[in-house]
């Protein structure tokens, strides 16, 4: 491709408000341009890189058996309450009504649709093991994305986790050809439901999500999953050889962050227990923990086994404790008392009196208070030990790109996806699902492959494999040379960007480096007249001359040898 004849709109300088690597790249090299928030434009050279990362997933998920299909934007919403998933998604649904009033669903992800498609169509063992996937725009809340997303059906748990291994096997081989510096890590199962999931995360300082990982043993979770274990028994016991004071009631007027309170009192925010009220669809519960710990709202939803948890308003607030905002505390509580296993690592500790401008010191747990659970429910820290081993976690940032489930019959029994089994009975389909965001995939090979000059592309994403750069365009000796080898390139199966623009050589280099394609050959005035083209790689920074009857196989090499 000619360069005046597609569209390539460079930018010298970022926008102000890009904030990643990644992000103020594809802006600046013309692969996206944004449209609203979460909402993206990918221009010729984006496109020809998304389509790159398309074809690498569709090989994979054909090559592990997978069969493609193409299902609906848009789903009937009473699919979604067959699930539950109309009201546990909530706003981040986007819904559409029609002229009748009728409401449907743009989806975010598809198991409700294709275990409609598998119960109507699936009746006999002999119909699975079956896994079926698609590459479809996706919407949630004001957000669109491509998304790959791929559902198995087996008979047993037995044949899931076979399904599940070939698509995580597919997952390392896709990211891994995508030149992704990645990390398959533990994660929670979240609205999707299921017990098992892994995330796949490429390694970014930029990125989103927080993965904590064991450098000694290997293990790494996302940080709603990284488990937190209770202090070791030898801990507890020199606790109970402390002395445990009165409990009693000091005056705190105004002091409602763990900033103020810990302040106020002159002790460390370790002392302070936090008790916050959610709402379930079962009602309310209040949870502890330290003061210098976060809940973590999939761990509580957990051990609550609820489907829906929300916090609580501050009028709901003052209706189940007495007191407002800011001054809860876990003492004279009628709802269920969920508390952290750090908290029995605490003794004389400070909590809120449920009444205005109160606190109270030297609480003691079960002594004072008796929480209906004790377990795992804060978010992991940098520092924290490590559940497997004894190595200590340490904090990665990272894009999540990939996501697979084990759903086991969550959807097929709500859904009556029933098969007959071998003696005859029916029997609930055993599910997996797995996702990968696309774009992400672009994003993450950008932000891990890029240097002070513009982007390194791997090149099986490239949006083209080479580029000529023509000096001086206007002398035809130097074009008609140019096209030579543009049409040998091409002839030979390479993608050719030719860079014919009357522009400065500076500005030509400038852009050729930005953009960040693999191999660039250089024809100017001097190689010309010494029938020879310069070849540079992108990660090199030297040239080399090359016979110009020999560059197409030099190119090969280079590129056979390339790596970012």
């Amino acid at each position: 491709m000619r360069w005046t004849r597609t569209f390539i709109p460079t930018l010298r300088e970022a926008p102000s408000d890009a904030e990643s690597p990644s992000h103020r790249l594809m802006v600046r090299a013309g692969l996206v341009r944004q449209l609203s928030a979460g909402s993206y434009s990918y221009l010729p050279l984006g496109l020809r890189a998304l389509l790159k990362a398309e074809a690498i997933v569709r090989q994979e998920m054909d090559r592990a058996g997978a069969v493609e299909l193409l299902m609906p934007a848009i789903h009937p919403a009473e699919l979604w309450e067959e699930t539950g998933r109309l009201s546990a998604f909530g706003d981040t649904l986007m819904k559409v009504k029609d002229r009748r009033g009728v409401v449907s669903v743009l989806g975010p992800t598809h198991e409700e649709v294709v275990t409609h498609i598998v119960r109507n169509e699936v009746k006999s063992y002999r119909q699975v093991p079956i896994t079926l996937y698609q590459i479809q725009g996706k919407f949630i809340r004001t957000r669109e994305f491509v998304m790959k997303d791929a559902y198995s059906f087996d008979m047993d748990e037995k044949g899931m986790n076979a399904s599940y291994q070939a698509m995580y096997d597919a997952y390392v081989r896709i990211f891994t050809r995508a030149g992704l510096n990645f990390i398959p890590v533990e994660a929670d199962t979240g609205l999707m439901g299921g017990d098992v999931s892994h995330e796949f995360m490429a390694v970014s300082a930029f990125g989103e999500d927080a993965v904590l990982s064991c450098a000694a043993c290997r293990y790494a979770a996302n940080r709603e999953k990284a488990a937190c274990p209770p202090s070791p028994a030898a801990a507890r016991i020199g606790l109970e050889t402390q002395e445990l004071r009165p409990c009693r009631e000091v005056e705190t007027p105004g002091m409602t962050t763990i900033e103020q309170v810990s302040g106020f009192l002159k002790v460390s925010p370790k002392e302070l227990v936090k008790t916050i009220v959610f709402r379930t669809e079962g009602g309310f519960l209040a949870a502890l923990v330290r003061g210098d710990h976060e809940v973590n709202l999939p761990k509580l939803r957990r051990a609550a086994k609820a489907e829906t948890l929300e916090m609580a308003t501050p009028e709901e607030i003052q209706a189940q404790t007495g007191g407002p905002l800011g001054f809860s505390g876990p003492m004279g509580l009628r709802i269920p008392v969920y508390a952290d296993h750090a908290i029995q690592g605490l003794v004389n500790f400070v909590t809120g009196a449920n009444r205005r401008d109160t606190h109270l010191v030297d609480v003691n747990v079960y002594r004072d208070f008796k929480p209906a659970v004790v377990a795992d429910l804060r978010m992991a820290l940098p520092g924290d030990p490590c559940p497997r081993c004894s190595g200590v976690m340490e904090l990665t940032q990272g894009i999540e790109v990939g996501h697979v489930f084990k759903l086991g019959t969550r959807y097929s029994s709500r859904m009556k996806a029933l098969c007959l089994d071998e003696k005859g009975e029916l029997r609930p389909l055993v599910m997996g699902c797995y996702g990968i965001g696309v774009n992400r995939i672009l994003a993450s090979a950008v932000e891990n492959h890029n240097d002070e000059a513009g982007i390194v592309w791997p090149k099986e994403l490239a949006p083209y494999q080479v580029e000529i750069v023509t000096i001086d365009h206007k002398k035809m000796q130097i074009v008609e040379a140019a096209h030579d080898l543009y049409a040998k390139l091409r002839q030979a199966g390479l993608e050719v960007l030719w860079d014919d623009r009357e522009a400065a050589p500076g500005v030509k280099f400038t852009d050729a480096d930005l953009l960040g394609l693999p191999v660039r050959l250089t024809i100017g005035k001097r190689t010309v007249e010494a029938g020879t083209v310069d070849v540079r790689t992108r990660t090199r920074r030297e040239q080399k001359s090359v016979p110009l009857a020999e560059a197409v196989e030099a190119v090969k090499h280079e590129l056979e040898e390339y790596r970012p």
